[in-house]
């Protein structure tokens, strides 16, 4: 046995009676398309049912699985603590489930629970499934930061265990679509929240979960987007398979898309294995990228390529150019992926004896210890965009009319505080913000005197 069925459900607590006091009724289609689900999964008889939640304990490095031998929770979050219910853990899926993730070297796992009791993107859909059907045992998954392959490559692991175990599995994905929808809404609204429902929607119908794995992280971010890491680890758990893909309701009365989806398991098809699909299309779209670069980018990608995926520090190239031999300079090495920053570090001044130097050193330190992020992954590395700013000489500056945020970089100095922000960044269009920022990342505070200069870089891309 295996995976027999995923649904896509929401998680409205405004869908209960009790909280709902009426309002329930304005998406009685979601409602109807529950209630379609729960007979369904009736009807199924699995022996386990994974959910994933973006609403349980998350961590950006690490996927949490619920310990333990049950769970209990309630509604009183939501002004009806009467509405409660108790579930009991697959202990025996969760140990084989650890154990694979850890074959692949993801990072997973018991560790760190904050709150064992159910929270609402897991209560909601055990709600309507327990009016129907109750003889099965649950495990329940987070969501995590890592990128929508590795969410993809975990979906893969929770089949290989329910093929392990010959357990009869289904898969909710539980998450919301998206929460700017409207200006009534929680958020607001956003443009791409309309376009982003949009498309969700037409991938539910069709059941292609590549276009899961295509969605830009800024354009989701902007959207308010809730469960489409859930989505992509419930299309990596059908990976390979035949599924008949169904909408049965999508709406958003209250400016958050709600979308109910059925793809019940029908056959094997090796053309589904969108993991592949995936890499090839990125191996492809690398190719094109590196055809582009200069030897300064060059030479970032392949130190920290180099060292991801052997632990060795290169040494430098043979046929390197006598700039990046003979020179020495400051240099920045900044990593994007899917158009968001991913690493960046870089020396205020030349540290080392030339610029190959400084670039294959701060390439390896860009990927592996900028604090705001977590290590780069194998898997990651056909995703990075790579930029090398070489900075020319810093000179002072006594008024910030003689800055320009686009022309020059700012470095901020107030004692033994040092903060430093590169020119012509993306969103950052007044030398006031510049400023600021660069005051923050040295940790000035706004009563401190504060000193100015400027600089110049060649950007390489």
């Amino acid at each position: 046995m295996s995976i027999v069925a995923g649904f896509i459900v929401p998680h409205p607590p405004i869908i209960i009676p009790e909280i709902g006091k009426g309002e329930e009724f304005k998406i009685q289609k979601t409602i109807d398309a529950y209630r379609k689900v729960a007979l369904k999964i009736a009807e199924l008889r699995p022996d386990t049912i994974i959910v994933s939640t973006p609403h349980s304990v998350t961590y950006a490095d690490y996927f949490h699985i619920s310990p333990g031998e049950n769970a209990r929770g309630d509604m009183r979050k939501f002004g009806a603590p009467e509405v409660k219910l108790e579930v009991g853990y697959d202990t025996a899926f969760v140990k084989a489930l650890s154990k694979e993730v850890e074959d692949h070297q993801i990072a997973a796992g018991t560790l760190g629970e904050e709150d064992p009791s159910l929270d609402h993107g897991t209560f909601l859909p055990i709600y309507f499934i327990n009016q129907v059907y109750t003889d099965y045992q649950v495990v329940r998954l987070s969501i995590s930061g890592f990128s929508l392959f590795t969410h993809y490559c975990l979906g893969k692991c929770i089949a290989k265990t329910s093929n392990r175990l010959n357990k009869r599995v289904v898969y909710i994905a539980s998450g919301d679509l998206s929460h700017k929808l409207s200006e009534e809404g929680p958020y607001g609204y956003a443009e791409e929240g309309p376009t982003f429902d949009g498309e969700v929607v037409e991938t539910i119908k069709t059941g292609n979960f590549f276009k899961f794995l295509q969605f830009p992280a800024a354009f989701c971010h902007c959207a308010g987007e809730c469960g489409l890491r859930s989505f992509v680890i419930m299309a990596g758990a059908l990976d390979g398979k035949q599924v008949d893909a169904k909408l049965l309701s999508y709406e958003g009365p209250f400016g958050v898309g709600y979308a109910v989806g059925s793809f019940e398991v029908v056959g094997e098809d090796e053309s589904r294995h969108f993991d592949k699909l995936y890499i090839a299309f990125h191996e492809k779209e690398l190719e094109d990228i590196k055809a582009k670069e200069d030897e300064y980018v060059k030479l970032a990608r392949l130190s920290l390529e180099t060292y991801i995926l052997s632990g060795e520090k290169i040494k430098i190239p043979v046929d390197i150019s006598e700039d990046l031999l003979k020179n020495k300079a400051g240099v920045f090495v900044s990593l994007k992926k899917e158009g968001i920053l991913r690493g960046c570090v870089g020396t205020f001044e030349s540290t080392r004896s030339c610029i190959a130097e400084e670039i294959i050193e701060n390439a390896i330190l860009a990927g592996t210890q900028d604090p705001r992020f977590p290590k780069i992954s194998k898997e990651e590395l056909i995703e990075l965009i790579y930029s090398v700013d070489i900075l020319g000489n810093v000179e002072a500056v006594q008024h910030m009319t003689d800055l320009d945020p686009i022309k020059y970089g700012v470095i901020v100095t107030s004692g033994y505080k040092r903060g430093l922000l590169l020119p012509n960044l993306e969103g950052i269009d007044s030398v006031e913000e510049q400023v600021e920022i660069a005051k923050q990342k040295a940790g000035i505070l706004s009563h401190e005197t504060y000193k100015l200069e400027r600089f110049e870089v060649v950007r390489h891309q």
